[in-house]
């Protein structure tokens, strides 16, 4: 004879079960749909993304020596379809540079599927944080300046996602 284990999990899952087939039995399945998303909201410029920022920095490989790796998403705000082609400037402290000198800068443009990527020196901490500058600027939307913060300076990656808005 085999004993019967009820745990939390199976009573809920039971549960839900019988309920489900009591609504669909009584003609009430017409009222259960999937919950569906409303658009997706654009991303709002961050406090302290635009410090030092550089107007036109230029497309580049790579920022100094490399050894840190910047990525992100571009998509467009209402259906969050990829934006190919968006410029994004990219810059920080680093172990090469102040997030003001200029060889800190740099910008990329988004692959086919709207994202990007930047080799860059490794981020360090400026006033106790360690993070990152971005920046969309390209004028076809709202501009937006992000600033995200790093979990630790140990960190080789940072990834930052941006959701546009028209101009």
């Amino acid at each position: 004879m085999t004993k019967a284990i009820i745990t939390r999990r199976s009573l809920i899952a039971a549960g839900g079960a019988a309920a489900l087939a009591g609504a669909l039995a009584s003609g009430a399945g017409r009222l259960i749909v999937p919950a569906q998303a409303k658009g997706v909201a654009p991303t709002p410029s961050m406090r302290g993304g635009s410090n030092n920022y550089r107007p036109g920095a230029p497309i580049v490989e790579r920022i100094g020596s490399g050894g840190f790796l910047m990525t992100g998403t571009v998509r467009r705000a209402g259906d969050g379809a990829p934006m190919p082609g968006q410029r994004i400037q990219i810059w920080a402290h680093t172990t090469e540079g102040h997030e003001r000198d200029p060889q800190s800068h740099g910008a990329t443009l988004t692959d086919e599927n709207g994202e990007f990527s930047l080799d860059m020196p490794q981020i360090v901490p400026a006033f106790g944080q360690p993070h990152g500058h971005l920046a969309y600027d390209s004028g076809d939307f709202k501009t937006v300046f992000l600033r995200p913060v790093m979990p630790s300076a140990r960190h080789k990656t940072l990834a930052a996602h941006f959701v546009l808005e028209p101009a």
